[in-house]
């Protein structure tokens, strides 16, 4: 670790690493950040670059444009536990070899969607990949700020129902 992540980022640091091309996230010493500076993400168990990679990960497991990082970040959060460290480390470290197999430095680096999704296919059987995709379903989905973004209006019971609610407003029958 160089001595500028020991010490900490200053915003400017933090602002001129976040402009590297191509660069969506930024790892700093105990932090992860949208590269708009927009939003960051604390870890204590996992390491950074982790964090990082299990965003990235998260992003091509169920890929939504319109869906800002850190809602993966919220999603994934969880696993930022001593006591899920260790499996989530070691999974992403598989994930970084894979990568490195295809001729790459680790998962980050790769550039191309497609190729990133190529290497989650081939460990799409694994119970590593299957801890984060069913993680995912509800770690994402399950955050009230999201809802809007697909156009869920969320529960109904609780205002009458959908029959009073929408149910008969489909249009393009």
């Amino acid at each position: 670790m160089d001595d500028a992540l020991q010490k900490g980022l200053t915003r400017r640091e933090l602002l001129s690493r976040s402009m590297a091309a191509g660069a969506t996230l930024v790892v700093g010493a105990g932090f992860v950040a949208g590269a708009d500076a927009a939003w960051a993400l604390e870890t204590t168990a996992l390491k950074p670059e982790t964090m990082a990679t299990l965003i990235q990960m998260a992003r091509d497991i169920y890929p939504h444009d319109h869906v800002a990082d850190e809602f993966y970040a919220v999603a994934v959060k969880g696993y930022d536990t001593p006591e899920a460290a260790p499996g989530i480390e070691t999974g992403i470290a598989g994930l970084n070899a894979a990568a490195q197999g295809k001729g790459y430095a680790d998962y980050l680096s790769i550039g191309w969607e497609r190729d990133r999704v190529d290497i989650l296919r081939a460990l799409e059987d694994s119970p590593f990949f299957q801890q984060i995709r069913g993680g995912l379903v509800t770690g994402l989905y399950n955050q009230k700020a999201v809802w809007p973004l697909f156009g869920y209006e969320g529960e109904s019971y609780s205002q009458g129902g959908y029959i009073d609610r929408g149910f008969n407003d489909i249009n393009w029958l």
